[in-house]
C-alpha cells in the first residue's frame, strides 16, 4: 500500500485488541501496525523501570525494524501519552499525532475519579487481577446497554499481570511533557469523550491549546475508550483528519 502505516497504541493493562473497531475502517487502504506495548499481553516487562519514554523508545525501534515511513500515529490514554512522546523523542517518525483522553501530566479530575483512583489502588495490593480488572471495565462502560464491552473490557484486561500495571501506573504517574508540548510539530488531533469520568477535559483542552495548530475535537455520548463506545464517531473524525494529512 502506499498509503502511509497507522500506528495503534492501547490504554493502560490492555493490549492491541482494542483497536478491532478500527481495523474495518481503515485495514483497506492502510497498513495498520498493532502494538502491546511493554508489559502488556504479549510483549514483556523489560527489566529496567518502565517509562512513558521508554515505551516510546520501544515502538520508535519496532517502526525502524520494519523499515516504516513515518506513520500516523493514534493513542489512547496511556497509548496517547507514549505516542505524545513518540513524537517528540522522534519526530521523524510521525506523520501525523493523534491523541486521545491522554494528558500531558495526570491530574485527578475530582472527588469521584480521586476516589476511583485510591480504590483501583487499594485492589492493585490485594485482589486478584480479575477483580482489579472487573472493576476497572466497569468505569469504562457503566451502562446496561454496555454489559458486552464491559466484559470484553474485563477479559483483555485481566491478561496484565499485577507486576506490569503497577509499573504503568507508576509510569503514568512520572510523566509530564507540558514543558516540551511547543517542540511538536507535525498535524495533531486531540479527541475527547465528553463523558470520560477518568481524565478531565480541562487536561485534554490544556494539551489541545498547547500544541500548535492542533485541532480539538469531542465526541458527545462518550466516556474513556471513544475508539470503542463511539467507534463510528471516532472512525470518521480520524479518517478526515488522515485524510487531510
Amino acid at each position: 500500500m502506499d498509503a502511509p502505516a497507522i500506528v495503534f497504541l492501547h490504554g493502560l493493562g490492555s493490549c492491541a485488541d482494542d483497536w478491532t473497531w478500527q481495523l474495518p475502517a481503515f485495514e483497506t487502504d492502510h497498513r495498520v501496525v498493532l502494538v502491546d506495548l511493554p508489559g502488556h499481553y504479549r510483549s514483556s516487562l523489560p527489566g529496567a523501570r518502565l517509562t512513558v519514554e521508554a515505551m516510546a523508545d520501544a515502538v520508535a525501534a519496532l517502526l525502524a525494524q520494519l523499515r516504516e515511513p513515518p506513520a500516523h500515529v493514534v493513542g489512547l490514554s496511556l497509548g496517547g501519552c507514549v505516542a505524545l512522546a513518540l513524537a517528540l523523542r522522534s519526530p521523524d517518525r510521525v506523520r501525523s499525532l493523534t491523541v486521545v483522553n491522554a494528558f500531558a501530566r495526570l491530574r485527578a479530575s475530582g472527588v469521584a475519579a480521586t476516589l476511583r483512583l485510591g480504590l483501583r489502588l487499594v485492589l492493585l495490593a490485594a485482589a486478584p487481577m480479575a477483580v482489579v480488572a472487573s472493576v476497572v471495565a466497569r468505569g469504562l462502560f457503566p451502562r446496561p446497554e454496555q454489559a458486552p464491552l464491559c466484559a470484553a473490557a474485563a477479559r483483555s484486561l485481566a491478561r496484565t499481570s499485577r507486576r506490569a500495571y503497577i509499573a504503568g501506573v507508576r509510569a503514568i504517574a512520572r510523566f509530564d511533557a507540558r514543558s516540551a508540548l511547543a517542540r511538536v510539530r507535525c498535524p495533531t488531533l486531540i479527541m475527547a469523550g465528553a463523558d470520560d469520568a477518568t481524565i478531565a477535559l480541562e487536561a485534554k483542552e490544556a494539551l489541545a491549546r498547547s500544541i500548535a495548530g492542533a485541532r480539538w475535537v469531542i465526541v458527545p455520548g462518550s466516556g474513556h475508550v471513544t475508539n470503542i463506545d463511539q467507534a463510528d464517531a471516532f472512525n470518521a473524525t480520524l479518517r478526515e483528519f488522515i485524510a487531510a494529512h
